[in-house]
Parts: C-alpha cells; sequence; structure tokens
C-alpha cells in the first residue's frame, strides 16, 4: 500500500497542534479549493475517540463523499482516522505531535489502498500519491499557519 509521510514543524504549544488538527472547521477551511464539506456525524468543533465525519467533495474532477472515523486517540500526542466508506479500498491517517524543544515536530502519515487493482495502483504511480501529498502539505501549511498565528 502506498502511503505519504509529511512532517511539518510548528512554533506553537502541542495542545494547539493536536487540536487545530482535529478541527472539522479548519479542515474545512484548508480545502475550500475542493468545496469539501462535512455533510453527516461531526460536522464542526473537534472531532474525537469513536467519531465519525462524512466529507463531501470534489477531487480530480469527481464528487465524493468519504466517511472516516476517529479510531484512535492519544491527546496530544497521537490520533488515527480510517475511511469507514468511500472511494478508496481503505485509507488509514496517523497524525502523530512531538515536542521538539520549543517547537512541535508534527507528522501525518498518510497510507491508501485504491481500487480496482492493477488500475488503481497504475493511478498511484502515475497522480494519486502525488496529489494526496499536495493536499497534504496544503493542509498542513493551513493548520501551521494557524498555530503559529494565536501566540
Amino acid at each position: 500500500m502506498p502511503s505519504v509521510v509529511i512532517q511539518t514543524t510548528i512554533n506553537a504549544p502541542i495542545e494547539r497542534c493536536f487540536d487545530l488538527s482535529r478541527s472539522i472547521d479548519l479542515h474545512t477551511d484548508s480545502m475550500k479549493h475542493t468545496g469539501e464539506k462535512a455533510i453527516a456525524g461531526r460536522t464542526s468543533g473537534l472531532i474525537g475517540l469513536g467519531e465519525t465525519v462524512t466529507w463531501e467533495a470534489k477531487h480530480l474532477g469527481i464528487r465524493q463523499t468519504l466517511t472516516s472515523k476517529i479510531t484512535e486517540f492519544e491527546f496530544p500526542d497521537y490520533f488515527v482516522d480510517e475511511q469507514v466508506s468511500g472511494a478508496f479500498k481503505s485509507i488509514r491517517h496517523e497524525h502523530r505531535f512531538v515536542q521538539q524543544g520549543s517547537k512541535i515536530l508534527m507528522t501525518d502519515n498518510f497510507i491508501f489502498e485504491s481500487p480496482l487493482g492493477v488500475l488503481g495502483q497504475l493511478a498511484n504511480v502515475l497522480f494519486l500519491k502525488s496529489y494526496m501529498k499536495r493536499l497534504l502539505v496544503k493542509r498542513n501549511e493551513i493548520i501551521k499557519q494557524a498555530a503559529e498565528s494565536l501566540r
């Protein structure tokens, strides 16, 4: 299964970084370019252990819905969201936060399995992995800006 790992250094308290990463509202703001919005489950505020959110967005020219659930949660160090239903065969998104002096190292490990067997594997190589990386980098830049602006 392909994975995308993004590391972002943030000059802000670990609790703030953790909460901004699980904020439905900030996620919606960071994905405005896709028209992404929360339509079911937790639709605003901070998502927590056992909660789900269903997103609707346009990715790669196709309107999609995806439901994810928070399956692991250790405040303020770690949480995982996993796809319950959606276009992918599976998604596991691990969010880790490590204090490094006065800064936080935020690491996203986005592990996914595309549908359609060999065609899905080809899509991963040709464009899907790089598309997912761009989305995560953009999202993390917005989390960093928000966290550092609240000093």
